[in-house]
């Protein structure tokens, strides 16, 4: 397989071409981000760790039937996956809030949901990922219905299958955000999942493992990225510094 151009560079990823069919090249960056790239930052092993966490979940939900557009690790920052159409549309779950809802509805930090939420999300940095309704999708052709119901199905059969896996590790998994796209008509999860884009918290002391750390200046980001890693036994060589 050949690598070829690069045809997508966003804040922490870049995505190249490849000589094979619908098949593309993801490179995970050492770039930190937060607030649209107002803060930004170079952060040590951040590639190397997301892309082996990324692979280790997406294996793992492969392995409960839900469709991803992941097929391998190529190296130590660099995975191959399926090219799909993405949607833009961001599809949030809270178990736990935080963030932008306790901003938003001014709910507590911390508040547990009895029944999990999902918000739908419509991904433009220059808006600033506005939250947006069904309505919206359908009257702007983001998605159609089927789409968009299946899109809710599939984030709560990810939440069913990753929050079994994050408890057994002694893990919260508060919220995260997933992102599908078409593949020859069928949809699939694409992106990535890893800590950059969900809220993870120690079970017992609500440490923080997720790109908070980064957003609060919190300090120890990458580090408390392998603690989660570690335990939820993803391996990597601890020695690799990313390209």
């Amino acid at each position: 397989m050949q690598i070829g151009r690069e045809i997508n560079r966003g804040k922490t990823k870049t995505i190249y071409e490849t000589d094979l069919k619908d098949k593309l090249v993801i490179e995970f960056r050492d770039d930190a981000t937060a607030f649209n790239a107002l803060k930004h930052q170079r952060l040590a092993r951040k590639g190397m760790v997301n892309n082996y966490f990324n692979a280790f979940i997406m294996e793992k939900l492969a392995a409960k039937g839900i469709l991803n557009h992941f097929e391998s690790r190529l190296n130590d920052t660099q995975s191959l996956v399926k090219r799909l159409d993405m949607i833009k549309l961001e599809c949030v779950v809270r178990n736990i809030a935080a963030g932008s809802l306790c901003k938003r509805l001014g709910i507590e930090l911390g508040y547990n949901f009895e029944t999990p939420l999902f918000e739908f999300f419509y991904k433009d940095d220059a808006l600033g990922d506005p939250l947006v309704t069904v309505e919206h999708a359908l009257a702007f052709g983001w998605a159609n219905a089927q789409e968009l119901a299946t899109m809710r199905e599939l984030t709560f059969a990810v939440n069913t299958v990753l929050k079994s896996l994050f408890a057994d590790a002694g893990i919260l998994l508060v919220d995260y955000k997933l992102e599908f796209g078409r593949f020859h008509g069928e949809l699939f999860l694409g992106d990535e999942f890893t800590p950059d884009g969900c809220r993870i918290w120690d079970a017992k002391t609500r440490q923080i493992f997720d790109k908070d750390r980064f957003r609060q200046d919190l300090g120890d980001v990458i580090e408390n990225y392998e603690i989660a890693a570690k335990r939820l036994g993803i391996t990597y060589p601890a020695a690799a510094q990313t390209t």
